[in-house]
């Protein structure tokens, strides 16, 4: 009995002492815990308005659970992704609108196009030369960044801790080879509602 409370012990602080490390988290929201400037509250907050928006992008229809990319900073929801028709891109938009809490919604869905092989092959590509940029760069905090690229159009969403690094994410952004455009959502620090101490 005393050896199963130790394991059951051991494992839960080993688990609560990998949170702040994973690009992911337990909450999801695609940024670093430990490197987050948010509060736990606003990242909790982001987390809970994502996964409502995913399970009623599923609940319309299944597919975009792989057609469609959410991301929601601070109250403001991104959608990349593409669907069939312009009538769906709006659908979404107004279920963005929709989500409690959400103060802007941007969305980018491209409307679906013939299956390009050699053109996903570049996009992927250009998303990996981007990501090991970031990695390498120690003036950039690289997991507070996501990365999309469609059609060499590369879209970056996340935080910088101050101008500097989100002009030198911008910068290594425009240095990918084949890169015809990069759109960003980057948001500082101070302009966030809610910030750690």
């Amino acid at each position: 009995m005393k050896f199963k409370k130790v394991i059951l012990i051991s494992t839960f602080i080993f688990i609560s002492g990998c949170v702040g490390y994973s690009s992911t988290g337990v909450l999801g929201t695609g940024v670093s815990v430990a490197m987050d400037p948010r509060t736990i509250g606003t990242q909790i907050d982001d987390s809970i308005m994502q996964k409502n928006l995913r399970a009623k992008l599923i609940l319309i229809n299944r597919s975009y659970l792989l057609k469609v990319k959410t991301k929601v900073l601070d109250g403001r929801i991104f959608i990349t992704g593409k669907v069939d028709t312009v009538e769906e891109k709006f659908k979404i938009t107004k279920l963005g609108w929709e989500i409690k809490g959400a103060r802007s919604v941007k969305n980018d869905l491209k409307i679906k196009e013939e299956f390009n092989f050699k053109q996903t092959a570049k996009d992927v590509l250009i998303t990996s030369q981007l990501r090991t940029s970031l990695i390498t760069n120690k003036k950039i905090k690289s997991a507070n960044y996501d990365i999309d690229t469609y059609k060499k159009i590369i879209y970056i969403y996340g935080i910088s801790q101050n101008e500097e690094e989100r002009a030198e994410v911008l910068n290594e952004a425009k240095q990918v080879l084949d890169v015809e455009d990069v759109v960003t959502s980057i948001f500082l620090v101070e302009d966030l509602r809610v910030v750690k101490n």
